[in-house]
């Protein structure tokens, strides 16, 4: 289950679980979780929900730290993490467009405007400090945030905790408190270890994923390595042609709309006139 949630972030397919006949997709239902748990397959959270810190740490969890990683993908490093992540793959002023239009819903979402910017930047890292500390004080030295059985909070947990580690650039403000941390760190690459790159045990339910053409596309699972660039295909002479007289049609529509500006901005309303002779015309 944990592993499922990490794929979410770098996946370019849609999760599901599959145990004997049974499917859940993460793209129905909120989740794979609530899937589970809504079908009587499986409740990870049945034993924690009564724990007294149960309720503040998933507030935490999903409403402060996921903020911040939302402000910082796109907005507090200038959307360069976001902008490799979901839009690198698209034409430039495809993906220019595209996130503008989403770093625009992000501050709204987040309340943030020109005049209160700089108060809800602190306010956001502020909340995630509090955040890291408390959780570093829940987890201890413990393999899970609640006692050695892992919850949806984990997963949730999880997954913030690696993409901020292995997405965001070193001079990520939120990677820096995240850093402070150090049994978190600890926690999270003990886990990835053994849930991720370790891969999955065959006696347990299946992580799978299917492909999706509506998902948008994210970066590769290895966050280091370069992808190979593809040799460069020489152009055959028809397109070179084709792409000159595109060129040219360009150029002589810019040149079309220029010259019928300059004519029209020659011309003035009032100094329209009526020669004499059409001044005695009526209409009968």
């Amino acid at each position: 289950m944990l592993m499922l949630f990490f794929n979410k972030f770098l996946s370019d397919q849609i999760p599901y679980v599959e145990s004997g006949t049974y499917v859940a997709y993460n793209n129905e239902n909120s989740g794979v979780v609530e899937c589970l748990k809504k079908d009587g397959i499986v409740d990870l959270d049945s034993e924690f929900q009564s724990a007294p810190d149960w309720v503040s740490i998933q507030a935490m969890i999903n409403s402060w730290l996921a903020d911040a990683l939302t402000y910082e993908l796109w907005v507090g490093t200038d959307g360069r993490s976001a902008y490799k992540i979901y839009y690198s793959d698209l034409s430039w002023p495809i993906g220019k467009v595209l996130f503008l239009k989403q770093v625009y819903s992000v501050k709204q979402r987040l309340g943030i405007t020109k005049d209160n910017a700089e108060h809800r930047e602190d306010e956001i890292y502020r909340r995630a400090k509090i955040a890291y500390g408390a959780l570093s004080t829940k987890l201890g030295e413990q393999n899970f945030l609640f006692d050695d059985r892992p919850s949806s909070l984990d997963a949730t947990f999880l997954g913030h905790v690696l993409v901020t580690l292995h997405a965001l650039p070193d001079t990520s403000v939120l990677r820096s408190k995240l850093l402070e941390h150090d049994n978190i760190v600890r926690y999270a690459e003990k886990l990835k270890t053994e849930l991720i790159e370790s891969g999955s045990s065959s006696s347990g339910p299946q992580f799978r994923s299917v492909p999706s053409s509506s998902t948008p596309r994210k970066g590769p699972s290895n966050w280091s390595s370069k992808p190979k660039s593809k040799p460069k295909r020489e152009k055959t002479e028809e397109e070179k042609t084709f792409k000159r007289r595109a060129k040219y049609f360009l150029a002589a529509q810019l040149l079309a709309v220029l010259l019928f500006l300059s004519v029209m901005g020659g011309y003035d309303s009032g100094d329209l006139e009526l020669d004499d002779e059409d001044e005695g015309i009526s209409f009968n």
